[in-house]
């Protein structure tokens, strides 16, 4: 791991910086806020260790700056802070976790370990595609063939559950969680009955059908 170590007391520097390279890791060291921001906006680390309380800027503010910035790097706070406020206040400034001094040196190469194994957060796709078929997520639009095509509300969630499981088998059981946040089979055709609805919408008007019936198991829409 490349591990950033923002840290102004000189002997838990020394501490955990020597501790994580007889590990095998390599650390770089800043030793207040404003130091350890610009290291940080590189980008080039696998983990970073932040103390709250430093010099020139705090730790709290340092990290709001780090993210803000778009580095998604993940953070661990190290403070003798760990009241339940304290903590709370440190993970919405953006850090992943937080470690109260004084600590074992075993569980925050533990904890920091398991911070660079998580994979990086994905951007949530706004904008689905099948065919000629599109869905805009954020400005809840359905086009087709360049065709506009109003849905209503409950209409456009099934498809959009649809189209993010495009050519997977989507079951009705998935559907009546997703689309009506039903975890029991109310025992209707409420599924079968918005699908019909779709299809009229969707397919009907067009040469192709997309949204397909899988006998058995579901539905799945794909060209």
């Amino acid at each position: 791991m490349h591990v950033l170590v923002v840290e102004d007391d000189a002997e838990t520097a020394d501490y955990i910086c020597s501790s994580l390279r007889a590990l095998g890791h390599v650390t770089d060291l800043a030793t207040d806020g404003k130091a350890g921001f610009l290291l940080g906006l590189d980008g080039n680390f696998d983990v970073m260790v932040v103390d709250r309380m430093l010099p020139g800027l705090d730790g709290l503010a340092m990290v709001k700056a780090i993210r803000a910035s778009g580095v998604d790097t993940p953070v661990l706070f190290l403070s003798a802070l760990g009241g339940l406020d304290d903590r709370v206040t440190g993970l919405e400034a953006g850090a992943d976790d937080y470690l109260v001094k004084p600590f074992a040196f075993s569980e925050l190469s533990a904890r920091l370990t398991a911070l660079a194994r998580r994979p990086p957060i994905q951007a949530e796709q706004t904008r689905l595609t099948v065919g000629d078929l599109t869905v805009d997520l954020l400005k809840h639009s359905v086009t087709r063939a360049g065709e506009d095509i109003p849905l209503q509300p409950r209409e456009f969630r099934l498809l959009s559950v649809l189209m993010k499981n495009a050519d997977r088998v989507v079951t009705r059981t998935m559907l009546l969680e997703d689309v009506w946040d039903f975890h029991f089979d109310p025992q209707t055709n409420v599924v079968e009955t918005h699908i019909s609805r779709l299809r009229n919408k969707i397919d009907k008007p067009f040469d192709a059908p997309l949204i397909h019936t899988v006998r058995g198991a579901g539905y799945s829409i794909h060209v």
